[in-house]
């Protein structure tokens, strides 16, 4: 791991942040110390209808750490509504998009096993996995936590909570499992037929980083039934993905920079590509449709519960492979828009 990090630049991010940036990123002692004797902010009303409530750094990392599903406490999470759709953001448990309910169906897996098997969480500063958690950036090596045995995955900001910066933006450090200084920011909107989410990684001094997003989707989506009685289901998942490649994965399972055609699935794959943005169709109720300004698709079809599909500025092991360099005032940016329509007669 790197030496001692430097104190935070805190690079305002646009007139509307300054004042919070003066006092959170740029303070002494520390953020977290600071962040962690204040209070609890209320509820604050969110655009598109819904409130906003906020949890502070060290009260749920443990449960991030373990568990699954939503957490209970209402103040740390960012609930948004538009007509026929409701968003819940778990800024405890890493930023995520614990729940997104359309016409009355949950569309996403709300509780795993461990915390990289549910929501939709941003992934950052690194994507995916990280070979046995080695890189070496500018002539120095460095090794990263190991997550899944024997690699490093998913980067840091999954088991960070985050904190409000507005009514729809959140943001946190990179933590200290990163070897560099930095903060990702993430903002949220919530509209009529659409989910925009729009992730940012900020350095304070040069480092190496991809970024993305881990939705599981239900392959079934369930009605609630008032009643109690059995929920029905929708039949199940058909995926739509027209790419022109995907690639190659070695016999470690690690992504390389070799590509061929796409082969049938079950997939644990990377794609690129694509012709079209991805969709997921869950026949006679709704149709989806990802779109992103990311080059790279990881799609994980391997569950018989749920499936993956994961925009991705880089493929996998990017930080080894071929990595966006991130400079202070010069952030790396990425975009993610879903938008739905029913299919119901």
């Amino acid at each position: 791991m790197a030496g001692k990090k430097r104190p935070s630049a805190g690079q305002t991010i646009g007139g509307i942040l300054a004042g919070f940036d003066q006092q959170i990123w740029r303070t002494t002692p520390p953020a977290h110390e600071l962040v962690a004797k204040g209070k609890r902010l209320a509820p604050v009303p969110a655009e598109g209808g819904g409130t906003m409530t906020v949890g502070f750094d060290g009260d749920g990392d443990a449960d991030a750490a373990a568990g699954a599903g939503a957490t209970s406490d209402p103040e740390a999470e960012l609930h948004l509504d538009a007509p026929g759709a409701h968003a819940v953001v778990d800024l405890v448990r890493g930023g995520r998009l614990a729940s997104l309910v359309i016409e009355g169906r949950e569309l996403l897996v709300t509780e795993g096993e461990g915390r990289m098997a549910w929501g939709s969480f941003p992934m950052a500063p690194f994507a995916g996995r990280v070979r046995d958690g080695r890189f070496t950036f500018r002539g120095k090596p460095y090794q990263l936590p190991i997550e899944l045995p024997p690699h490093a995955i998913h980067g840091t900001v999954m088991d960070r909570s985050w904190h409000r910066l507005d009514v729809q933006t959140i943001g946190t450090a990179l933590g200290p499992d990163w070897p560099f200084s930095g903060r990702a920011v993430q903002h949220v909107e919530l509209g009529e037929g659409r989910l925009d989410i729009r992730l940012e990684l900020h350095a304070e001094e040069p480092m190496p980083a991809s970024m993305g997003w881990h939705p599981w989707f239900r392959r079934q989506l369930a009605a609630s039934d008032p009643a109690g009685g059995t929920a029905s289901l929708t039949p199940p998942v058909e995926l739509d993905l027209d790419a022109g490649s995907m690639y190659v994965r070695d016999a470690g399972g690690i992504t390389t920079l070799d590509r061929i055609p796409p082969v049938p699935g079950p997939w644990d794959d990377c794609f690129t590509d694509l012709r079209r943005p991805p969709v997921l169709r869950w026949p006679g109720f709704l149709e989806l449709t990802i779109e992103s300004d990311c080059r790279d698709w990881v799609v994980y079809t391997v569950p018989t519960e749920a499936l993956c599909v994961e925009p991705q500025t880089a493929p996998p092991d990017a930080l080894n492979l071929e990595p966006a360099i991130v400079e202070p005032g010069r952030p790396l940016i990425a975009t993610m828009t879903w938008r739905w329509r029913s299919l119901t007669a």
